[in-house]
């Protein structure tokens, strides 16, 4: 609904909620926090986003095993902060360490793995490597050809995506 402040005040008492009932490293408090992170991304305030999102990594690393497709999202999240805030080397190195982590633990046509190349895609679109671009983006396509109806609004992203970045090429 885009109430922000409602928002965040629920998610606020949800987290001293877990930070009394659970154990400082559990997954849960993870998911408290990123819930958190995302609304400030949503508001803009990339700063106070990537604070909570990394509190939420950091549990995330200490609670779960190292290719956890959940440490794949916290990667995939902080990558969007720094995307968003034009730091595109960063945000690349965040999406590649989900990517990863995605190639070696979900199934070759998941819809996530398929998230992870255009987002790697994307950034190299912004960074004007448009040949790694479109390598990337069409691996994305696949994927999702292989797992979506044809129709599916993410097709037709990745779709559109290639069309501008071979106009650009």
């Amino acid at each position: 609904m885009g109430d922000y402040s409602k928002a965040l005040e629920f998610y606020e008492k949800d987290v001293e909620i877990a930070k009394k009932a659970l154990p400082p490293n559990h997954p849960l408090l993870a998911t408290s926090y990123n819930n958190i992170g995302q609304v400030y991304k949503n508001m803009g305030d990339y700063s106070k986003a990537l604070e909570f999102y990394e509190k939420s990594h950091k549990i995330k690393e200490k609670a779960l095993p190292p290719n956890h497709p959940s440490l794949a999202t916290s990667y995939n999240n902080i990558g969007q902060v720094y995307n968003n805030m034009g730091d595109y080397s960063k945000a690349l190195e965040f999406y590649e360490k989900a990517l990863k982590i995605r190639e070696k633990a979900l199934p070759s046509n998941h819809p996530d793995l398929a998230n992870s190349y255009n987002n790697v895609g994307l950034v190299y679109d912004n960074m004007g490597d448009y040949t790694k671009a479109l390598s990337f983006l069409e691996k994305a396509l696949s994927i999702l050809q292989k797992s979506l109806p044809p129709n599916h609004p993410y097709i037709i992203m990745v779709t559109n995506s290639i069309d501008y970045v071979k106009k650009k090429m």
